[in-house]
């Protein structure tokens, strides 16, 4: 069973920069498509950016040229690089791992790590 820990949230002022990191462990991440998200208080969750397997990026149009998904296959690690960071940036950002296994997609979900953007 999957199971993801994300680290790296904080609180930084804006324009400031952060890594969140997002650690894999009773799989290998090599053959899931990988997404973070982030849920702002009183709004849905949303995708911020995700990559596939084959190493392909997609960033919703709100964080583009400011934030770079990557994953370390070695590591076994994801991680999401923020930069020009603002207040509306603000939320729980979350990792997802997504695979599609015996006719069926299967999602697993970290516990969420708390980013604040504030001066």
């Amino acid at each position: 069973q999957l199971q993801l820990v994300e680290s790296g949230g904080g609180l930084v002022q804006p324009g400031g920069s952060l890594s969140l990191s997002c650690a894999a462990s009773g799989d290998t991440l090599d053959y899931y498509g990988i997404g973070w998200f982030r849920q702002a208080p009183g709004k849905e969750r949303e995708l911020v950016a995700s990559i596939t397997n084959g190493g392909s990026t997609n960033y919703t149009n709100s964080v583009k040229g400011r934030f770079t998904i990557s994953r370390d296959n070695a590591k076994n690690t994801v991680y999401l690089q923020m930069g020009s960071l603002q207040p509306g940036d603000t939320a729980v950002y979350y990792c997802n791992a997504k695979i599609f296994y015996r006719l069926s997609w299967r999602d697993f979900w970290g516990q969420g790590t708390q980013v604040t953007v504030s001066s």
